[in-house]
């Protein structure tokens, strides 16, 4: 592994397998202890109903996210790239010193990722209204190509529409763009608004 501090940004649609990869990838294979996760921290705060601490996780996610800035951790975050909003923590992460490494995981469609969204729920996960999820699905797929994966030292795109997942394709700043899956990369990349 990398001697460098190391930022991993797990991203993907709503339902797209990001919080149980991460709890697989993270501690075992890329020895990363801390996921700070702000769905996480609601369930932490109030079980029976996170919703009602998303602000409040917000706030705990970002503190943590600081302290473990200041401290030089490796460390993890969870997002749907649906905003602009990790852009700052990308940069202020590089001038500080750490390699920044995003991996997007896609669903072939906004309809899987409702559906995924729906099974979660039946297990006892949370909920998101349909359109939220749709509107995310194609946001965070927009803000991966055009705004996040120009600025991270290291990206990967993988397709976890099935099992087991595909790596299609991987690169980052200074780095030559590796396509293992052309179809399913302009597949992917069709999905793209500019």
């Amino acid at each position: 592994m990398d001697s460098k501090k190391q930022l991993y940004i797990i991203s993907g649609c709503n339902g797209a397998g990001k919080t149980t990869a991460s709890y697989t990838v993270l501690p075992d294979v890329l020895e990363c202890k801390e996921f700070v996760n702000a769905d996480e921290i609601a369930r932490g705060l109030s079980p029976f109903n996170p919703e009602s601490m998303a602000i409040e996780a917000g706030r705990l996610m970002l503190q943590r996210i600081n302290e473990l800035l200041r401290n030089q951790q490796n460390f993890s975050i969870e997002t749907t790239l649906a905003t602009r909003t990790y852009t700052r923590l990308v940069h202020r992460a590089q001038e500080q010193g750490y390699k920044v490494n995003l991996i997007y995981f896609w669903l072939s469609s906004p309809d899987l990722a409702i559906q995924r969204v729906a099974q979660r729920v039946r297990n006892g996960g949370h909920d998101i209204p349909k359109e939220v999820v749709i509107r995310r699905y194609q946001a965070g797929i927009n803000n991966f190509f055009n705004i996040y994966m120009p600025c991270v030292d290291y990206w990967l795109l993988a397709d976890n529409s099935e099992t087991p997942r595909i790596i299609v394709a991987e690169g980052g700043r200074g780095m030559e763009m590796h396509i293992h899956h052309i179809e399913r990369f302009n597949k992917i990349q069709s999905y793209v608004r500019e």
